[in-house]
């Protein structure tokens, strides 16, 4: 019991303490590191997951999501797919992205294979995004081939 450090090891004297014992078993490297409690009865316990997570913590790596989530719901992806009755429904999160209010209004428009939501604020269409100014040109080419054709 004298090997075993007050607190658990961390950081890089955890690292050199392992690599130090590395030819002992992984459940005796963990209670040399100091990740060990006694049970009610006064026996060891060895806690092996606190010591992995130890040992990745202080390799860099962590396990536990550290997002800001408040872990209700499900992340968004971005994606949507046509419901049986022929709706497409945009959530929640998309619309609190765009800091999107109830009565908030959109203009919709139909392209060949895309759907534009362009939102109306005051009676007037907001302008397109220069993203979408430059893809309108390559339409315009392609109509005019087939016209050329015709």
């Amino acid at each position: 019991m004298s090997d075993i450090p007050p607190q658990p090891l961390t950081g890089k004297a955890l690292l050199q303490k392992v690599e130090a014992l590395g030819h002992l078993p992984r459940r005796e490297t963990a209670k040399r590191c100091g990740y060990v409690t006694m049970t009610k009865t006064n026996k060891p316990r060895v806690n092996l997951n606190e010591f992995y997570d130890a040992v990745l913590a202080a390799k860099g790596l962590s396990l536990s999501p550290s997002s800001s989530r408040d872990k209700r719901g499900r992340e968004p992806t971005f994606r949507v797919s046509v419901h049986k009755n022929g709706q497409l429904i945009i959530g929640s999160a998309y619309t609190e992205k765009m800091n999107l209010k109830p009565g908030d209004e959109f203009e919709i428009q139909l392209g060949y294979k895309h759907i534009h939501l362009k939102q109306v604020l005051n009676g007037q269409v907001v302008e397109e995004s220069t993203s979408s100014k430059e893809a309108s040109p390559k339409a315009t080419r392609g109509r005019r081939k087939k016209t050329a054709g015709a």
